[in-house]
């Protein structure tokens, strides 16, 4: 590989026409995140050899958008989209479009993409109708180039340095009709799979470098620990070590060799000393203990105030959710390079400008002398050790000028010190009127936050170690409407009158973050269990019981779609039990409704999916392959949340420090049958399915506990244990 130099990282030598200072333009009414970069050459240049590169902020974190990008590019330029370039979240290069979360890559990166790719193709055409004389209606881009209709053609690098992208999107571009795709809407392969299957460099843990230096930080053995003792001299004089790096409680070895850093690791946690640590609530106190912490409440939703409570039969459910962890296949890894003014940081994190402002506050450097790269890490969706691994690489890095230092996290550690997906308790009533319609509806989430991600410098991990340590920032609740702990706790139902609170926990036992789809996992699959248990009370139909409280056509049509191909209200087989579920991500993203067929054991209380049947609504589809892979993946991973994964701990902090103690789904627990039907909207918005498939999928798998074995569970993950012990004897 070539060393890692910044200059070894551009754009692959191509000049780039367009290339300018940033400078503020209007840019209110535009759509996506055009609003944040409305420049057109924010988002495509077209370098003098008629290079076309596509840029984004978004990361790609295994979605697929690198693919589903390039085929909205191409779209709209005309062109092929193996001849397009995309480069993704670099601080030096690409837009800033904070992180790549939320389901925000297509609605965001894409619609600005495809607006500024519309915008470029018309300069185009228009200077190469000013070379034909002929109007710019009179041409087509094709080829790689400007056809005229006599035959007549330039490539794309002859009209480049009369193309001045350096421009604003124009508020009315026109795009093209979505009558006439011929790139978007197509499976197109993904380009991001082919060194990953085949053993290529894909990852930043495959980063290897000429002088590259080995690094493994030692973590204290819990939770606020502090390093009281250190007898390091031995381990600094070990073969292969270069130094042995102390800094408060942050320390680390660092060495030519990468199992030479392993040993020396293992032997300086031998010979360190810690004292005291943070105190955690036993298990079986978790939820006691969430009840009792102080909680600013605020009523996020409010229907019918005025309106009398109405008589009829009131029904109440409690529900919980334990802590839950990313488990990220491969252990988090960073590369960093200091050259004793500027720091360059390859990281996996998912947010390349924040970790920006988070470095560069650490260690007292001015941004625009600290460059983050993202390169594709193996498997996140939300705040794993990402960030925290490079923050380490920063710091060492800084310690040991002019050669690269990668660090890389031991699997205990990334689940030991991971921010976990939070511990979440939820409490809804409704009251059912003569006629079996919900009248009234009541709901609160308990919930502490999900996002404690950079920009600070005290979000680091390791900042908060050091001898002047950086404090943590009080944790914020994230505003409706797409909110964090409260995020779709708004039911999309039509009840006349409702009321939902959010009590936002500010303190937490547990260090906690964003963990894929954040509070709405929880909130959806208590309000869809609780919608059930009011269909069960008023002798409803599940699915008609939904559609009977919902008036928006497309949640209907996913309803009855799903419903349909799953062969709703068939008999099945004696242990065997049908669940039915539906959400419209943050009420402002995809539509998912998803039936389920589980098997329960009733000796053991083990659930298995048997089958599952998805419709999704994400609006215009770009490559509907990657879609369903996002839908089968959501309902896997959900799968495993739902019925394996909590993280053990004790008073003295985590214990799932491994597979064995932090169990998730294995192969043969995936569904015989996984179908995901895809509604397409072509004209439409693009709206966010990465994590639509998360709540519905809990909700339907305990709803067809209920019908499979006639227990309802209310605690997520519906362990064996815990369906055994409502089954009884």
């Amino acid at each position: 590989m070539t060393a890692l130099t910044r200059r070894t990282l551009l754009v692959g030598g191509a000049l780039l026409v367009g290339i300018g200072l940033p400078r503020r333009v209007e840019a209110a009414s535009l759509p996506g995140s055009l609003g944040q970069a409305p420049r057109i050459d924010a988002w495509i240049r077209i370098g003098e050899d008629g290079t076309v590169s596509v840029l984004t902020g978004k990361a790609e974190l295994g979605q697929g958008i690198k693919t589903a990008l390039i085929q909205v590019a191409a779209e709209e330029l005309g062109l092929e989209p193996t001849s397009l370039r995309l480069h993704t979240a670099d601080t030096e290069l690409t837009p800033n479009e904070g992180y790549a979360a939320g389901s925000h890559s297509m609605q965001d990166s894409a619609t600005a993409i495809r607006h500024a790719a519309a915008a470029a193709r018309a300069l185009v055409v228009e200077a190469a109708g000013r070379r034909f004389g002929l109007p710019p209606a009179a041409l087509r881009i094709e080829g790689g180039g400007v056809a005229a209709p006599d035959g007549r053609r330039l490539a794309l690098g002859e009209i480049a340095p009369e193309v001045v992208l350096d421009a604003a999107v124009p508020e009315a571009v026109a795009l093209r009709d979505p009558a006439t795709y011929n790139v978007v809407g197509r499976p197109l392969p993904r380009v991001d799979i082919p060194a990953k299957v085949a053993g290529g460099a894909a990852y930043v843990q495959d980063i290897r470098a000429p002088g590259l230096v080995h690094a493994r930080i030692l973590r204290p053995p819990r939770p606020g620990a502090r390093l009281v003792g250190l007898d390091a001299e031995a381990v600094a004089a070990r073969p292969g070590v270069i130094r042995v790096h102390r800094d408060g409680d942050f320390m680390a070895v660092l060495t030519e060799r990468e199992y030479a850093a392993v040993t020396a690791m293992r032997a300086l946690a031998r010979v360190a000393v810690w004292q005291g640590g943070a105190s955690v609530p036993e298990p079986d106190a978790l939820f006691s203990d969430l009840a009792g912490r102080s909680a600013t409440r605020t009523i996020i939703h409010e229907a019918g105030a005025d309106a009398p409570v109405p008589a009829g039969r009131r029904i109440t459910a409690q529900y919980r959710r334990r802590y839950q962890m990313h488990g990220s296949i491969g252990p988090s890894c960073a590369v960093a390079e200091f050259d004793g003014d500027r720091l360059t940081v390859w990281s996996h994190a998912q947010g390349m400008f924040p970790l920006r402002k988070a470095l560069a506050e650490m260690l007292a450097l001015p941004e625009e002398q600290v460059r983050c790269i993202h390169v594709e890490g193996s498997g996140c969706y939300g705040h794993n050790g990402a960030d925290d691994a490079a923050g380490d690489a920063a710091l060492l890095a800084r310690a040991l000028p002019g050669r690269p230092v990668r660090v890389q996290y031991t699997r205990e550690q990334e689940h030991l010190w991971e921010p976990y997906g939070g511990a979440m308790l939820t409490e809804a009533s409704a009251v059912l009127g003569p006629d079996g319609r919900v009248i009234d509806w009541d709901y609160a989430v308990r919930s502490p936050t999900h996002l404690t991600r950079p920009p600070g410098a005290g979000q680091l991990l390791s900042a908060r170690m050091l001898e002047k340590p950086f404090p943590a920032p009080p944790p914020k609740a994230l505003p409706q409407p797409e909110g964090g702990g409260d995020r779709n706790a708004i039911p999309l139902y039509r009840f006349p009158k409702a009321r939902v609170a959010h009590d936002f926990v500010i303190d937490m036992p547990l260090r906690v973050s964003a963990l894929r789809s954040l509070g709405a996992y929880m909130n959806v699959f208590s309000i869809e269990s609780f919608v059930d248990e009011l269909a069960e009370a008023a002798g409803a139909d599940p699915v008609a019981f939904r559609l009977d409280h919902l008036d928006d056509p497309r949640a209907r049509a996913v309803i009855e779609e799903a419903a349909g191909r799953f062969g709703w209200g068939k008999a099945l087989p004696k242990g065997r039990g049908a669940g039915f579920a539906f959400a419209r991500y943050k009420n402002l993203a995809a539509f998912c409704a998803l039936a389920v067929e589980v098997e329960v054991a009733h000796e053991s209380g083990r659930v298995r999916l048997v089958r599952a049947q998805a419709a999704v609504d994400a609006g215009q589809v770009v490559n509907p392959h990657g879609i369903r892979d996002q839908i089968e993946g959501g309902i896997i991973q959900a799968m495993s949340w739902s019925l394996f994964e909590a993280v053990g701990h004790d008073a003295e902090g985590p214990t799932s420090r491994d597979w064995s103690t932090y169990p998730i789904a294995r192969f043969p627990d995936i569904p015989e049958r996984l179908d995901v039907h895809l509604i397409d909207r072509p004209g439409q918005p693009f709206l966010g399915a990465g994590e639509v498939a998360q709540g519905p999928t809990a909700a339907a798998l305990a709803n067809a506990i209920r019908n499979a074995a006639g227990v309802r569970l209310r605690e997520l993950p519906m362990r064996p244990e815990l369906v055994k012990a409502a089954i009884g004897v």
